[in-house]
């Protein structure tokens, strides 16, 4: 082919779509669910957690979190925020499942969609990205301190997060003060940006 030839454009018509390949070698980690229960993930998902497949699909997601209390009222959050088409997304810590770094807890960036927004939890199709990288947790929160910790890096007020969390703005004053202590930070702005620190 001469340099100044056409580039041959393919026909799309023709090409074969894999889509168990593009799931398992997405970038990111995958997830399908029914009623909070693992139907299927992707290998990044497995790396990200250090399980083996069979370990995780057929169980419930409530092995990757910190504790049954969080997984309990991530639930709720979800049910409670999903917008009109199903879309949920928020930062969370996790727990690693397996692996070298069993135990480790580690900052998540988790979205997805409900299939039915009526029934939040009866299918969906979520997405795990591992924020290690640049935010470690490097103190030891309770609970809700983290959820917390995640609300108010969104940007929320106290008001807001109290609705979020259903318990009163001034309990989350409380929260936020306990966390301002641990962190060494004298304002919320420094607050957060202590949170979002990678070390």
């Amino acid at each position: 082919m001469r340099p100044d030839a056409p580039v041959p454009v393919p026909d799309p018509t023709r090409l074969e779509l894999d889509y168990r390949t593009a799931f398992d070698q997405a970038p990111i980690g995958l997830v399908l669910s029914r009623q909070r229960l693992i139907v299927d993930c992707n290998r990044q998902l497995l790396e990200m957690f250090g399980a083996a497949r069979e370990l995780l699909v057929g169980h419930s997601f409530e092995q990757l979190y910190p504790s049954h209390a969080e997984f309990e009222r991530t639930g709720a959050r979800i049910v409670a925020s999903l917008n009109a088409s199903g879309w949920y997304a928020d930062e969370r810590v996790m727990k690693r499942f397996g692996g070298p770094q069993r135990g480790e807890l580690f900052w998540c960036h988790v979205s997805g969609r409900s299939l039915d927004p009526a029934r939040p939890h009866a299918a969906g199709i979520w997405s795990f990205e591992d924020l290690s990288s640049r935010r470690r947790v490097g103190v030891e929160l309770t609970p809700r301190e983290r959820e917390i910790a995640a609300l108010l890096i969104e940007g929320l007020t106290s008001k807001l997060i109290g609705k979020r969390l259903a318990i009163s703005p001034r309990t989350v004053d409380v929260y936020r003060a306990r966390l301002m202590k641990k962190h060494g930070a004298s304002t919320t702005p420094e607050l957060v940006h202590k949170l979002l620190r990678a070390s």
